[in-house]
């Protein structure tokens, strides 16, 4: 009799201290989910919409339970395409975690083979849903950054478009009369020049005034030259 009573306590011991170890071992999904709300939540600003896909962590993987789960951003990571965030209980355990971020919107193809040179209307262009993290940098979403552009080199139909691959038009050509808007605290004085070199919208143009000086200046549709002091 002492014997099953003995056998009996025994077990409930083991049976008291597995349920008191598995009580103080951090539950892997919810490291998983601290994951993906912190992913959700940083990435809330990106354009178009955000897939967040949490990778697996090793479920044989034992951590003391955690009271608060801090995640944060990996040393030289970025919530775009393949990353790693980190999840840490203080003075206990860090750990890393795989993510992925897509970023699905539209993205600005071409419709057609285009030349270098071509320059782009709305025909020559067309939408299609793709994933940014997976695209090129500085790849175009909206197709009005591309029309009145032109082609700095040729590519094939369904092809995406990225800024670096256009020129915009040249609104200063060298030689060409401009008007100099020359502006500072308090003034703003017009006078009349003529361009040393062409230049688009937005750069930077050297022009040559009646006196002779020579300022530059930004180049804006005008053609108009802005000279700040």
């Amino acid at each position: 009799m002492n014997r099953i009573v003995h056998r009996f306590f025994t077990f409930v011991c083991l049976a008291l201290i597995a349920a008191s170890v598995h009580a103080a071992t951090q539950d892997i999904p919810s490291i998983r989910q601290a994951v993906k709300a912190f992913v959700t939540n940083q990435t809330a600003g990106l354009p178009g919409d955000v897939g967040v896909e949490v990778g697996e962590v090793d479920p044989r993987l034992t951590l003391p339970a955690c009271p608060m789960l801090e995640p944060f951003l990996a040393e030289n990571g970025r919530l775009w395409g393949n990353s790693t965030v980190g999840v840490k209980c203080r003075d206990k355990w860090t750990i890393y975690v795989p993510v992925k971020i897509r970023v699905m919107s539209n993205i600005v193809m071409s419709a057609r083979p285009l030349a270098q040179g071509t320059s782009i209307g709305p025909q020559d262009v067309m939408l299609r849903k793709g994933d940014l993290a997976e695209s090129p940098p500085g790849i175009l979403t909206d197709a009005g950054e591309a029309v009145g552009k032109t082609m700095a080199s040729s590519i094939p139909s369904g092809y995406p478009i990225s800024r670096g691959m256009l020129h915009s038009p040249l609104i200063v050509l060298q030689g060409q009369s401009v008007r100099l808007i020359s502006s500072g605290k308090g003034f703003q004085v017009t006078s009349d020049g003529i361009a040393l070199g062409a230049a688009a919208d937005g750069q930077t143009v050297q022009v040559r005034t009646p006196s002779g000086q020579i300022v530059s200046g930004i180049v804006r549709p005008g053609p108009v030259v802005e000279v700040g002091f």
